[in-house]
């Protein structure tokens, strides 16, 4: 097929999420001066409810469980802060963060593995238990419990972030197509890249996945399939009548490490209401065609049940529960990298793993330079697509981190 002028792009990005859209923004900063033309499709409408990019808040931090994590989330504020002063949109509201486990348990352990990496990474961080932790934070009511705070954590807002990358984008000269399916890719005898689409055939030079619990619809059709496991997730907003000690200027984001899954809180923001979630913990099972989007009120009240007990000044009448997807690596680290393993370099991929939004600007950043032929920074080697969470069919599952070994050795040391 010959090349349709017309229909060529230099880049093009599959999929307009958090990650996709700050892809957009990226591209186009960085080949603004050159010209180079960069194309968005979106399956859906801009800003829809698919997916996992939606809602008002997203948790950002620097606390991780590995300073490759510390390192990228450190450049996630920097892009984010780009991106803030080239619209003028405040995107990023920090309102300090807390790792939370119970003394004792193996989450202690956790709470000091997030506290280990932020130390090899120089980041600040404090350490807080018991009475402390309530003189400091009076919201929490529980006993026994250590934590581990960032002041730098906070909320990012992604309907805004999306909208605000997207805007960027297309003031630099991106096209941006919505209700744009892709259905496959594939390369022409000249080497250049096809993207089949609802709204039409269109050729590149580079291609971006960023399609998330659809990327192996794509990605299978250049034989590369991504062992991804999809779930459906929900969080739940409450109308707190204490909106005063729940709101950002008093109450940090939360993170509380149970053994088996973890619990995440953020403070009211947009809305007003105080959300809560569990991270892929009690969740099924679907695909991105049998996912529905009703609430599972089983997860509701045991969010519930955890408030009265831990901080119960963020219950009030519930607001709404709202699903979205997770699309997790057997690892759960992101995927990164080109498809040169089935002889497609020019085909980049990402997988956000669901944990990404966080670090969807610095992971735009990133798939530019992918796409750039730029060196990274940042160390992408546990993100590669020929390691062993995605290359061996018989890895064991890890989706939180290391957790099942540290359990395994907390057993361990107290028999």
């Amino acid at each position: 097929m010959a090349r349709n002028q017309s229909n060529f792009y230099d880049y093009i990005v599959v999929g307009c999420g958090g990650v996709g859209s700050a892809t957009l923004y990226w591209l186009t900063k960085k080949t603004k001066r050159t010209g180079a033309s960069v194309l968005g499709l979106e399956q859906f409408k801009l800003g829809h409810d698919n997916g996992g990019s939606q809602d008002v808040s997203r948790i950002i931090r620097l606390s991780y469980h590995e300073d490759y994590y510390t390192a990228l989330a450190r450049g996630a504020y920097e892009a984010w802060e780009e991106a803030e002063r080239e619209s003028g949109e405040q995107l990023v509201f920090k309102t300090g963060g807390l790792n939370l486990g119970k003394k004792g348990t193996i989450t202690e352990q956790v709470v000091h593995q997030y506290a280990n990496a932020m130390k090899k990474q120089g980041i600040p961080f404090e350490m807080l238990e018991g009475e402390a932790l309530r003189q400091r934070f009076p919201q929490f009511t529980a006993d026994n419990l250590i934590a581990v705070y960032q002041k730098e954590s906070g909320l990012v807002d992604a309907a805004r972030g999306n909208s605000t990358h997207i805007q960027l984008a297309e003031a630099n000269g991106a096209t941006v197509l919505e209700n744009a399916a892709v259905a496959r890719i594939g390369r022409q005898t000249d080497g250049t890249i096809v993207v089949y689409s609802s709204k039409g055939i269109f050729t590149c030079r580079r291609v971006i996945i960023t399609a998330g619990a659809w990327l192996n619809n794509v990605l299978r059709s250049i034989g590369l399939t991504i062992p991804v496991t999809v779930t459906q997730e929900q969080v739940t907003f409450f109308r707190t009548p204490h909106i005063k000690d729940c709101g950002k200027s008093r109450c940090p984001i939360f993170i509380y490490h149970l053994p088996d899954f973890d619990i995440y809180a953020l403070p009211s923001h947009g809305n007003t209401y105080s959300k809560i979630g569990i991270d892929a913990g009690m969740s099924p099972t679907v695909t991105a065609e049998t996912r529905n989007f009703i609430p599972d009120p089983k997860r509701e009240k045991f969010c519930v049940d955890f408030l009265k007990e831990t901080i119960p000044k963020f219950l009030g009448p519930i607001a709404y529960t709202k699903t979205c997807v997770y699309t997790m690596t057997p690892d759960r680290n992101f995927v990164i990298d080109t498809c040169a393993k089935v002889n497609f370099p020019e085909v980049i991929v990402c997988c956000g793993a669901g944990h990404a939004y966080k670090f969807a600007s610095i992971l735009g950043k990133t798939l530019s330079d992918l796409a750039l032929n730029r060196k990274s920074p940042y160390n992408l080697q546990p993100f590669k697509v020929d390691r062993p969470a995605i290359a061996d069919s018989d890895f064991k599952k890890d989706m939180f981190f290391g957790r099942e070994a540290l359990k395994a050795n907390f057993s361990k040391s107290n028999l």
